[in-house]
């Protein structure tokens, strides 16, 4: 949008303002909105006799973190809008990143001198976390405009002061990167400021939206100047651009790694192996030559230790690697530490714990396990994933003779213990309907058929020729 377009657009929004009646005709935020935001605030501890937001930026890394925020460049466009507005009705005008943390403001001198009383200033943190119910926070946390005014707010030392803010999503990645607020000392808000503020976060959005369309349309001439068009082509954040006319990858490709090597494998959303290779600004994604990976075998069910082949090593597990092993192979689309840790050790778990864990397994399978989130990257051969194939095709001969036992048997983990009864569940309903007796005798050889009441009474119908009834 030219600053023609801004000019003109300014314009109306502040007539708006300036013919809105006058008096007590100030909009009130919806009160079950007000009354969520401070169960959340009282959930996290704020005190409303609390004096200030916290500082969480030092002066000196602020000129840095402006540079690399995606809204610098269009501050300009955010200050033509707001900051007059702001200078002339004594507010000031905010603009935050994603975690409510201020980088920007501009507006009346005198009462920005008043907000750095109450930590609204620059590198001072504002969400419902940390000073309860607030127009910036609480637009953070639902995701839409609010207004908040004198006594809505939590913390006592705020009752003066009213707010309207909006946040701000970035178009690329679908993330909240910040949130534009007008702040001042008065009890009320004018019915247009909510409007207004809306309407600057909406401008930054078309900005944005116009400039990523920009870069994909130069990413995609570049492409398109290419003879052969190999791959399909993405943004530097993984969105599909060109070179998938069928949708397969679902618009977006998950580029998770902090940094990027070259080459690297990645699993798709349908379980083919590709490249990501750099182009340009953007990446090409290109099929995985035939040679595919070494596969990754697991043999995981019944009572002897769990071993994991890579290629034609085999190496024996820990209990606690299996499972690890096991929850990877179950989530291909990978998990974090966090979803680790609760997945083995509930709410008590470590997410430090998993990282040092995963550490020491890639140390023994390499490559095989990637990070951010965690995730195996090669194909997977799993004991216990035969079985969910073999019980899909009802063979009980086959399923008898491939099932040594139930899943990691020592294993306390919620998840591992539901894939176990489950699959236990399965194999010894399937061998009871169907199975042949010597598919029942192999089932009697675990260490839950062994002691399975109905399995020997069944075995001991046997003829008394037959050792097994004996047995």
């Amino acid at each position: 949008m030219s600053y023609a377009h801004l000019d003109a657009y300014s314009r109306i929004l502040r007539g708006a303002y300036e013919s809105a009646a006058s008096g007590r005709l100030w909009p009130e935020s919806p009160r079950h909105l007000i009354k969520a935001s401070w169960r959340r605030s009282f959930d996290a501890g704020v005190d409303p006799e609390g004096t200030s937001a916290p500082l969480v930026y030092d002066a000196s890394l602020i000129p840095d973190i402006r540079k690399s925020h995606p809204l610098q460049p269009l501050l300009p466009l955010m200050a033509k809008t707001l900051s007059g507005l702001a200078e002339e009705t004594g507010h000031v005008m905010i603009v935050t990143d994603g975690d409510g943390r201020v980088l920007w403001r501009e507006g009346n001198y005198s009462i920005m001198r008043r907000a750095d009383e109450i930590g609204l200033a620059t590198g001072h943190q504002w969400t419902e976390h940390s000073v309860g119910t607030n127009g910036i926070g609480t637009a953070l946390a639902v995701g839409r405009p609010v207004h908040v005014y004198s006594e809505e707010h939590l913390m006592r030392v705020l009752h003066v002061w009213s707010c309207s803010a909006a946040p701000v999503t970035d178009p690329d990645t679908g993330r909240v990167i910040g949130c534009v607020d007008v702040s001042g000392t008065s009890r009320s808000l004018h019915p247009a400021t909510v409007a207004l503020v809306a309407a600057t976060a909406k401008l930054a959005e078309t900005e944005l939206a116009l400039r990523m369309h920009q870069r994909d349309e130069r990413l995609r001439r570049r492409y398109e100047s290419l003879r052969s068009r190999p791959g399909i082509l993405l943004s530097s954040t993984g969105r599909v651009i060109s070179g998938d006319p069928a949708g397969g990858l679902g618009g977006r490709v998950a580029l998770t790694d902090t940094t990027f090597v070259p080459g690297q494998r990645m699993i798709l959303r349908d379980g083919t192996v590709a490249l990501l290779e750099p182009f340009s600004d953007g990446y090409l994604l290109r099929p995985a030559p035939s040679a595919m990976p070494s596969s990754l075998r697991l043999s995981f069910l019944g009572e002897s230790t769990p071993t994991a082949s890579l290629g034609d090593i085999e190496r024996p597990l820990s209990l606690r690697h299996a499972e690890i092993l096991t929850l990877l192979t179950l989530h291909r689309h990978g998990l974090t530490a966090e979803q680790l840790s609760f997945h083995l050790y509930g709410d008590a778990g470590n997410p430090v714990t998993i990282r040092a864990e995963i550490h020491r397994l890639r140390g023994q399978l390499g490559n095989a396990i990637a990070a951010k989130p965690y995730r195996l990257t090669c194909p997977v051969e799993a004991d216990f994933l035969e079985i969910r194939r073999l019980l899909a095709g009802g063979d009980p001969s086959k399923l008898a003779a491939a099932y040594a036992g139930p899943l990691l048997p020592r294993s306390e983990s919620p998840e591992i213990r539901r894939e176990r009864d489950e699959l236990e569940a399965q194999v010894r309903a399937c061998l009871l309907r169907r199975g042949s007796p010597d598919d029942l005798w192999a089932y009697a050889q675990t260490c839950n058929g062994r002691d399975d009441y109905e399995i020997l009474e069944r075995l001991a119908e046997l003829p008394p020729t037959d050792l097994r009834s004996a047995a």
